[in-house]
């Protein structure tokens, strides 16, 4: 019997040392085969010439044209513009909100929680109609009805560059408000309460807690929050092809995801837009990774 439980605790799945392998394997396999595969594989196309039936290298003759399309500088502005905007909305306003909802004076908390967090359940499709019948080009549009009783002309929404932009701001911000405040809430409530009150004990104010006390103990969630903003926008795709689907006029809505999906997709040219994936790829990890280093998160503790 003392042998058996020697054998049985002398097993791989009872050994300290490779248990924590065993029980992060799961991770690790579907990190390859999903991420890390197709990345790869990506990379590789990218030097390639892919039609039906034939696949063949063509050195950099892909990048060579990625870096004369001005349909790809176009959606990387686009994309840009509309990162900018985003983070605009959804770092500062969810904040705010966050901090009112963490508030003991607070009223009806869980009912204004449950609220701003529900557009996040909500298909982007399904949140995209809606927004397409709400700003309508014609007169009888909600947003044109209500503009006309101010006195303004009717908007054709989807045709101007900047109605355009302010459409999918305005439908990204509806969406995902509620999921940043979740963020910055769980922050708030990691914050030591007695901070606060020897702050009031010394005569602190309520803006002089939160930008001494608030936002400096938030940097880590905020910091987190930029990051994934940073990603979120510049993969945006669904905002854009609910209003326009793949072709917008004069590519209001043409941003890099979007390139990317009409020229593997509608074009078939899967080689030129693995290089557009791989140009992405770069992009927004040299974006993220400047981000990362501005705000000291490269920087070793004293």
């Amino acid at each position: 019997m003392t042998a058996g439980r020697r054998k049985l605790s002398g097993g791989a799945l009872h050994s300290r040392k490779v248990a924590p392998y065993v029980f992060v394997s799961p991770f690790i396999i579907t990190f390859l085969m999903f991420q890390m595969y197709p990345i790869i594989s990506s990379f590789i196309m990218s030097f390639q010439e892919i039609v039906p039936g034939d696949t063949k290298f063509i050195g950099v003759q892909n990048y060579s044209k990625l870096v004369q399309d001005q349909h790809f500088y176009t959606a990387v502005w686009n994309s840009m513009r509309y990162t900018f905007w985003t983070l605009l909305i959804l770092l500062p306003v969810p904040l705010v909100l966050a901090v009112f909802l963490n508030s003991t004076k607070m009223v009806a908390k869980n009912f204004f929680r449950s609220t701003l967090f529900i557009p996040a359940l909500t298909s982007i499709v399904v949140g995209g109609a809606i927004f397409r019948l709400i700003f309508g080009e014609l007169e009888n549009a909600p947003m044109n009805v209500l503009l006309s009783l101010f006195g303004y002309e009717p908007v054709k929404w989807t045709s101007g560059a900047g109605t355009g932009m302010f459409l999918m701001v305005a439908l990204a911000s509806w969406r995902w408000m509620g999921v940043n405040i979740i963020y910055f809430l769980s922050g708030l409530q990691s914050i030591p309460n007695e901070l606060y009150e020897a702050a009031d004990m010394d005569g602190a104010n309520a803006f002089t807690k939160f930008f001494n006390i608030t936002i400096p103990l938030l940097k880590p969630v905020t910091v987190y929050v930029l990051t994934i903003s940073i990603f979120g926008g510049f993969h945006m795709f669904t905002e854009s092809y609910v209003f326009w689907g793949t072709k917008s006029p004069s590519d209001i809505g043409l941003t890099i995801v979007g390139y990317l999906y009409q020229q593997s997709f509608e074009f078939f040219d899967m080689g030129y837009g693995s290089a557009i994936g791989v140009a992405f790829l770069v992009l927004v990890l040299a974006i993220n990774l400047l981000q990362l280093f501005v705000s000291g998160q490269f920087r070793k503790e004293a």
